[in-house]
């Protein structure tokens, strides 16, 4: 059984993981949001120009691939 300053000492520890938990999570959901916002112009783009889907295609694969890595770096730098 611990008392009560061996649990306030360990207050810190537990309040620094759940900080890191939450930055996590919204880096991680940005980039979710990221991504679907420009697969969503993409579609948007093809079907107003459907001539320049080879395009369109390229450029949303590197918009959302840029998208994930910004919110796989705040996953790692979060930690």
């Amino acid at each position: 059984m611990t008392t009560a300053s061996e649990a306030a000492a360990a207050a810190p520890a537990a309040a620094a993981g759940i900080t890191g938990n939450v930055a996590s999570a919204a880096g991680l959901f940005g980039g979710a949001l990221g991504v679907g916002l420009a697969g969503s112009k993409a579609v948007e783009a093809v079907g107003r120009n459907p001539g320049a889907f080879g395009n369109i295609l390229v450029i949303g694969i590197i918009a959302m691939a840029l998208a994930e890595g910004l919110g796989v770096m705040a996953l790692f730098l979060a930690r």
